[in-house]
Order: C-alpha cells, then structure tokens, then sequence
C-alpha cells in the first residue's frame, strides 16, 4: 500500500517510494530508500517538497492520526480516508509514471514536444559552441516532459524522433537518443530517479559535437581519416564541458564513454566489458540505433526491423548484449514505421508494438501483393487470440513505390477499427 503525505510526517523507519514534484526539488540522487538516518530525515523537512509516498510495505507505517491518501498498486485503486476526498484532484501520477496514453493521443503530445525542444536544445548547443555558461534547468525541464511522455506511451516519441530534417539532424538525434534511453531504462525496472538520469545521458551525449567545426560536423558525405580524427574528439569535449556542471558523474561518463566497444575497441580509452559504464553501454545502442535509421544526405537510414537485425549481429562484440536484449524488447522486433510482409501476402505498416509478443504488433493493412493494389487501410491486432494472420518477413520500402508510409503509422483515421483477422 503507497500513502502520500506531508513530508513533516515522515519519521525514520519509513520506505520513501516518491517525491511528489521535481526531481531537481530534492537532495537526493535515489528516489527510493529506506530513510535511516536522523540526517536523511533531517534533509527531506527542510527541502522544497512539500509531499511524498511512502510504501508501507517496505517500511514503518502513517499514524492513525495522519491525514493521507491511500494507492493499492494491485487493484490501482485510491482509497480515500475521511477528510481527504479533495485530496483526488491533485493525485499525482501512478506509482508507475504518466497515466497510460494511445499510441494517437501520444503522437500528438510528442509532436509538440519536438517542437518545443529544438530550440531548447540548440539554445544548448549554441552556449557550449560560444563557452558561454550553460544554462541547465531548460535541459532538466526537457528531460521532465521527454520521460513523462515514456511513462505515458513508449512508443510514441521514439518512433516519432526517427523522422529528422537535414539541418536539424544534430539536435534531434539527442532528442531521439534522450528518449530511447528512457525507455530502455524503464524496461530495465530502473527507478524513476535512475530513468531521469538516463535520458539526462541521452540529451547530452553529443554536447561535444558543438565544438565541432560545422564543415565537418555538416559535411554531406563520409568523413576522410583527418576529419574522422576530429570528430572522435567529441566525446572528450563534452565530458570536459560538463565539468563544470552540478550533474551526476554517471552522466558525464556516459558523453566520455558512448563510444566504446564491448570487446575494447572503441574510443576514447579503448575499455571493454563491463569497464564500460552501464549508462554508456546504454547510449551506445540507443545512440547506433538512432544514427542508422535515421536519413543523412549520403545515405538513407536502414528500415527499423532491418536495423535491428544488424544491430544483433554486433551486438557480442561492440554492443553489450544483455541490454540489447532488453533494449529490442523496447522497441520491438519490428519497431514502429515497419513495412511487413504478411503470409497472407498483404503488406502492412507496423502501427504500435504489442505488450504480450515481439512478434505480434499491431499492424494497418493497406497493399495487396498478389494483385499489385491499394486497399482501404484497415487495422489488424496480430496478438488478438482470434487472429491468424501472421508476419512473414520484413520489407524494405526503398523496394516498394510509397511515399506515404509515415503518414500511414502517424494517424488513425476515426473510421478504421481493430480487427482480429
């Protein structure tokens, strides 16, 4: 049982389970402990926080006397005491995050946050370009929304961030890598505190690349060996310039060591294994994921599934495998925007990942292979106990004549339904 109450009716012997506000409000790096000491209770009343939910599982319970509202996360219910009942208007989100949101209304809310974060994110990259002081709190709101919008919906703004202009490559990448952090980090059951610091990683792995000259940072092609060079430096720089910063030394670790390699061949200190941090062997995937599907001037991005695929074939050498495991569980084996072959040789968009099989999402049809025609796109629940329809294979839609793939996953129109078959 959760119960949210004043933080001057915490006594020692309680589990903390949540702060209720930001996580930048509070002293503590953890966001879930057994409170101890006479100094960690000493800490929590003279904060900015002014609630919290404690878990009286793992703990000592509220006084009789003490005002509180009740959760039972196993039947995700408020149970509300006397005198609390206004207390429901300001219910925080679930023990779990954000309220669970459809793949539409979540697509919606991230194409907004996209907006909202470009300028933020080149606001950060201009003041690390000029050595100016850079302003964090901006990132940390960011960082607030980008894993809100995770708890809500995974999907939605990871598949969302794929879609990049030219000119704006840079930025959302680490919009793109911020979020599939997050989500790689809550399908690892880290706690809300860990997963923060993990998009936190992601946001600003790349800050170095603003010390990057635009001629190569830019260049529309590969890059030559001296280029190469310049650009492996990166990592260095951004480690550098989040020195001076107040942020957790896993989060500058993380822009230092993103580009090692599990068997050590990696830069910039060549470690291998677990001599890798964990949050950088976790932006190293998120990292290569985004980079291949995403297209530059020289070279379209993979199709996801295709992404993947390849991605598991590095995965014993440069990529740590377990967290692969976990971060293909993510995203999906055929990740949102995948264009698949049905046995019943159909072709069809991959809509929204399923929570019961890898291998079962839920699909639009809207080609017929055999009599080379469109059809009124129509969805298919592949995980639904009554369908038999199944995915032969992934396609390639360089190989196909449509242009309008990405609208077909973005939007539902009102009209289409679910179907089993």
């Amino acid at each position: 049982m959760l119960k949210r109450l004043n933080v001057q009716h915490l006594s020692q012997g309680m589990y903390l389970h949540e702060f209720c506000g930001s996580w930048l409000a509070h002293p503590f790096w953890r966001s879930r402990f057994l409170i101890k000491s006479a100094e960690e209770l000493a800490k929590l009343h003279s904060g900015t926080i002014q609630e919290v939910w404690i878990d009286v599982r793992k703990g000592a319970d509220v006084p009789a006397d003490v005002e509180c509202l009740v959760y039972d996360p196993d039947t995700a219910t408020f149970i509300d005491p006397p005198n609390t009942r206004s207390a429901r208007a300001e219910r925080p989100r679930s023990a779990h995050g954000a309220h669970r949101s459809s793949m539409d209304e979540e697509l919606q809310r991230a194409a907004s946050l996209c907006q909202r974060a470009h300028p933020a994110i080149s606001q950060l990259f201009t003041q690390a370009r000029d050595a100016r002081g850079i302003d964090i709190h901006p990132v940390y709101r960011l960082v607030e929304d980008i894993t809100d919008s995770i708890e809500r919906n995974p999907s939605a703004l990871t598949s969302l961030v794929r879609l990049k202009e030219a000119d704006q490559y840079t930025y959302l990448h680490c919009l793109a890598v911020c979020a599939l952090m997050a989500a790689l980090a809550r399908r690892l059951g880290l706690d809300d505190h860990s997963v923060r610091k993990a998009a936190l990683a992601g946001l600003l792995h790349d800050l170095g690349k603003a010390s990057i000259c635009p001629e190569i940072l830019n260049k529309p092609g590969p890059l030559d060996d001296y280029e190469f060079a310049i650009m492996r430096t990166h990592s260095a720089k951004g480690w550098q310039m989040l020195q001076s910063m107040e942020i957790d030394p896993a989060v500058r670790d993380a822009c230092l060591y993103h580009h090692e390699k599990i068997d050590g061949t990696g830069y910039p200190h060549q470690l291998a294994g677990e001599s890798i941090p964990l949050l950088a062997r976790m932006t190293a995937i998120c990292d290569v994921y985004d980079a291949v599907t995403s297209n530059r001037p020289y070279k379209r991005g993979w199709p996801p599934a295709e992404a993947i695929r390849r991605m598991a074939q590095w995965s014993r050498t440069h990529l740590d495998h377990k967290l692969f495991e976990a971060f293909v569980q993510t995203v999906g084996i055929y990740p949102v925007g995948s264009l698949v072959r049905l046995h019943s040789h159909l072709l069809a968009v991959v809509i929204e990942p399923s929570e019961v099989s890898l291998l079962a999402p839920r699909i639009k049809v809207f080609y017929a292979i055999k009599t080379q025609r469109r059809l009124t796109p129509y969805i298919v629940d592949l995980a639904a106990l009554t369908c038999d329809e199944r995915i032969a294979t992934h396609e390639n839609p360089d190989d196909w004549p449509f242009d309008d793939l990405e609208s077909l996953w973005r939007a539902h129109a009102p009209s289409e339904q679910p179907v089993t078959a």
